[in-house]
C-alpha cells in the first residue's frame, strides 16, 4: 500500500473517533473508555492514537476494527 494511501486513512481517523463519541462530551466519553480527555482531544484533532486506545474503543462500543481504521463494512460488530 502507497503511503499516499495510509495518510489518507489515517486522516479519516478522527471523523471516525467523533462519530462514535455522538453526543457525549469529550470528557464523557473519555471516562466511558477509561483515558483521559486530552487524549481524545488529541486524537479527534489528528494525532494518531494508540493501539491500545483503538482496541479499548472497538472492544468498549462494539464497533469494527475494519471500519475504524479503515472504513470498511459496518461501524458496528456483528455479535
Amino acid at each position: 500500500m502507497a503511503a499516499g494511501s495510509i495518510e489518507r486513512l489515517k486522516k479519516k481517523l478522527p471523523q471516525r473517533i467523533s462519530e462514535i463519541r455522538g453526543d457525549r462530551s469529550q470528557r464523557q466519553f473519555a471516562r466511558d473508555l477509561g483515558v483521559f480527555q486530552q487524549n481524545v482531544h488529541r486524537y479527534e484533532s489528528g494525532t494518531t492514537p494508540h493501539a491500545d486506545f483503538l482496541i479499548a474503543l472497538a472492544l468498549r462500543e462494539n464497533i469494527s476494527l475494519d471500519w475504524l481504521l479503515l472504513g470498511k463494512g459496518n461501524m458496528r460488530r456483528n455479535r
